[in-house]
């Protein structure tokens, strides 16, 4: 291979773990978030960077295959979640 040719590959693979590591490192809080909704259960995890956006991110996620419409996932969203259990990374 043509050095430039190495020389772009291995930028690339650079650009792609940084990409990752500063993704990666901002999520420092894992939730599992359960739902209940018109007589449907769903549950989902989300991790952030805190507690809160956690447990928010996982309750609108959870709420996605069990609603439909707008209105159902505004109201799934401000609904108490069932059951959430929250660990740091």
């Amino acid at each position: 291979m043509k050095p430039k040719t190495l020389l772009t590959i291995a930028a690339i693979l650079v650009f792609a773990a940084f990409l990752a590591y500063t993704t990666l490192s901002a999520q420092k809080v894992t939730c599992t978030v359960c739902v209940e909704f018109n007589g449907r259960n769903n549950c989902a995890s989300a991790s952030h960077e805190d507690q809160n956006q956690a447990a928010r991110a996982a309750q609108t996620t959870a709420c996605g295959p069990v609603t439909s419409g707008m209105n159902e996932t505004i109201a799934c969203g401000n609904r108490a979640p069932v059951s959430q259990k929250c660990s740091t990374k």
